[in-house]
């Protein structure tokens, strides 16, 4: 949910004292038409709080936290499950962790770093589904006020709006900053994550449970290049109709 324009025009009076909107844009790249256009509407976007709030220096968690949607997010600081953090390591990195524990020599040395999950990988369902308990759809989707197909059409297309993904956080009793990072809105390091947690939950798995995600992981890519035969296929089909 976007915030308040009147609360966001206090906090920038606190955050840039003295500064113009004009200055706020050309330091946070946000454009000028983009902000004059939300003020006007009274509703201030999330990424545009995020993008002020790295421009002059304050954490961006808790420059949302200044808002009403999202106060809670100070005081939430629980560390990430290993399931969450599993949910953002890149099949390619399982893949090599497996090559590297089977005695692989030619696999290549693994990177450390904060999490960093491949182009075009579905990382906010794999989140979901890593904190679901078989409810937690239907408890989000009621505490939400949203029905339940338009919450699957957000995963399928694997997104979540900030607001959503809070209350996910919060319905499933995982740190709620950690909807944000699965989002992508803020960095791992932003919401307080250890930079090599991810590293850390995957040396964590016995060889068996890294085998058997694997294998998950990759029949689900599977599945969804399948998928993308299938569409591209019928794309096709209906051009040679229309000539």
């Amino acid at each position: 949910m976007p915030v308040s324009a009147l609360d966001f025009r206090h906090w920038m009076q606190e955050l840039a004292p003295g500064s113009s909107a004009a200055d706020v844009c050309r330091q946070s790249g946000v454009k000028r038409s983009t902000l004059a256009q939300q003020l006007v509407r009274g509703k201030v976007a999330e990424t545009t709080v995020v993008a002020i709030a790295r421009a002059f220096g304050q954490n961006p968690v808790l420059g949302l936290a200044r808002f009403e949607p999202y106060q809670d997010l100070a005081a939430s600081t629980a560390p990430p499950t290993d399931a969450e953090l599993l949910s953002q390591v890149p099949t390619a990195r399982f893949l090599q962790e497996l090559l590297m524990r089977g005695g692989d020599t030619s696999a290549p040395a693994a990177v450390q770093g904060e999490c960093l999950p491949g182009a075009g990988e579905p990382t906010v369902r794999q989140w979901v589904d890593a904190i679901d308990d078989g409810e937690l759809r239907h408890r989000v989707s009621e505490a939400a006020g949203i029905l339940p197909q338009n919450l699957s059409a957000q995963l399928r297309a694997n997104r979540l709006s900030p607001e959503l993904a809070v209350s996910t956080a919060r319905q499933a009793g995982v740190g709620l900053r950690n909807g944000l990072v699965v989002t992508g809105l803020v960095t791992p390091g932003e919401a307080g994550w250890d930079p090599s947690a991810c590293e850390d939950a995957m040396h964590r798995l016995k060889d068996a449970d890294l085998a058997l995600m694997a294998a998950d992981r990759l029949a689900a890519l599977g599945r969804a290049l399948r998928r993308d035969d299938r569409d591209a296929h019928a794309t096709r089909r209906v051009w040679e109709h229309l000539g």
